[in-house]
């Protein structure tokens, strides 16, 4: 039968009132533990210092990588720990490679082409929550969501000050390029996107169209001009395969069966 131990002291008041002046909210919700078990093991005072500014390290990096996961609105939360290397047309080696998020400090570019259905969503967002991880910023977007942020800084004369903003992160994802034309505003919108992170940025792009293709979806001249600076640091991956969400939904494994 388990004892229930009692609670940890309260911190002296004006000890709490020092990490709320100095805002520590974490070392301050730590405390009372930290405290009584240094007591207990006569801990030397420097290691006191440590582990309570540690906790406050620690906590400050969880908020920050919280906030940042908000911000680079990421579709759908998919992550390496729903993801199946095995099955997926990329080879280990290259998977593995981009994992390193090497590629993102050198400012390269990753372009994942190939049909509907064959991961390379799923591939890209489990990097973007990975690089999360590892205190980089993320912003995510699809043609459409690129167009409108683009075209809501043209009313108010801000496109350089919106570019700007996106390209503070590390990673900019376009997703799912080639599913629909792309009218000539939307096409200008990623040109200069890609244009201000070029050789600054790392962009990560999906298509279900090869880029040297884009010129079927968008105007040729700034298809051209895009697809030159896309590609010239990039790594291209191509993805091939029959669609893993229309194998599911064959096998019955999309839905989960009505009682």
């Amino acid at each position: 039968m388990s004892v229930a131990l009692p609670a940890p002291a309260p911190i002296p008041a004006e000890l709490e009132a020092l990490f709320t002046r100095m805002r520590f909210p974490y070392a301050r919700k730590a405390a009372p533990e930290v405290l009584a078990t240094a007591r207990a093991q006569r801990w030397d005072p420097a290691e006191v210092v440590r582990v309570l500014l540690a906790e406050e390290v620690t906590g400050r990096d969880g908020a920050t990588r919280r906030s940042r996961r908000k911000s680079a609105n990421l579709p759908s939360g998919k992550t390496f720990d729903s993801w199946k290397s095995e099955l997926s047309s990329i080879s280990i080696a290259t998977q593995n490679a981009l994992k390193t998020l090497e590629w993102v400090g050198r400012a390269e570019s990753c372009v994942i082409s190939g049909p509907s259905g064959t991961g390379k969503t799923h591939f890209m967002e489990a990097l973007c929550h990975l690089a999360i991880d590892c205190d980089l910023r993320v912003s995510w977007f699809t043609l459409e969501t690129l167009a409108a942020t683009i075209g809501r800084a043209k009313a108010d004369s801000s496109v350089a000050r919106t570019i700007g903003r996106i390209c503070r992160a590390d990673i900019i994802v376009v997703d799912d390029i080639g599913l629909l034309p792309v009218s000539h505003d939307t096409a200008e919108a990623f040109y200069r996107v890609v244009d201000a992170a070029y050789e600054r940025r790392s962009l990560a792009v999906t298509s279900n169209i090869h880029p040297s293709g884009f010129d079927t979806i968008m105007p040729k001249t700034m298809a051209t001009a895009t697809v030159d600076r896309l590609m010239h640091h990039a790594h291209l991956v191509e993805t091939s395969g029959e669609s893993h969400r229309l194998a599911e939904a064959l096998a019955g494994r999309g839905v989960v069966p009505l009682t």
